[in-house]
């Protein structure tokens, strides 16, 4: 009984949103403010993932919906509106992301400087390896970042994400595949980084100590 009542609750879901978008689609801001709603904290994790720069994530998530909103009527019922919007977003990370990579010395840098800090004070595996996971998923170039963390982040299809990014199926499968050979490696070296920094520490405190 209960798995019939879960599929109708998706039926009705979808139907609802399907109902939303059509009232979007005439102009109707109550429907609008409830798509927000429902999508803004995907999306801005979404960006989130992709910029590493929370505000910036937030700023990008209103342009997408600024988009939703005026482009609504072209919107067909084709595809599933969630890979729509998200299709948007995507767009709009891919060209923040060029103008990220222009200064990507500093931020690298600024990054660094974070583990340090949040090493010596908080003195926790897990940070560390949040911290490592998100650095290495910075460090993928976006056309691999960006169907990993669909994939692996958001849940969607393969099928799905190549709805998304208009590429074809296989296109999607092969990236997907080599950015996680990609951020393994890249976790793999900050691993070692980490290792050095924590080394660096203890010596630091032993001196500290025998001082």
């Amino acid at each position: 009984m209960q798995p019939f009542q879960k599929e109708v609750s998706l039926k009705e879901s979808r139907m609802d949103e399907k109902e939303l978008i059509g009232r979007v689609q005439h102009g109707d801001e109550m429907a609008f403010a409830e798509i927000v709603r429902i999508y803004k904290d995907k999306i801005v994790n979404f960006l989130w993932q992709l910029t590493g720069d929370y505000q910036r994530a937030v700023d990008l998530s209103q342009e997408t919906f600024m988009r939703v909103y005026f482009k609504a009527r072209k919107y067909k019922p084709i595809a599933p509106f969630s890979s729509w919007v998200y299709s948007i977003a995507s767009n709009l990370a891919k060209t923040e992301m060029r103008k990220i990579r222009r200064f990507s010395t500093v931020s690298l840098d600024d990054v660094k400087n974070k583990i340090a800090d949040n090493s010596s004070l908080r003195n926790s595996q897990n940070d560390d390896l949040s911290q490592a996971l998100h650095d290495a998923l910075r460090a993928l170039h976006p056309r691999y970042r960006i169907p990993l963390i669909l994939k692996d982040v958001e849940g969607f299809s393969q099928e799905e994400i190549a709805e998304i990014l208009k590429k074809p199926v296989g296109t999607i499968k092969a990236r997907i595949s080599r950015g996680r050979v990609y951020l393994r490696k890249e976790l793999e070296k900050k691993e070692i980084d980490i290792n050095h920094e924590k080394k660096k520490m203890e010596n630091q405190y032993g001196r500290v100590e025998s001082f």
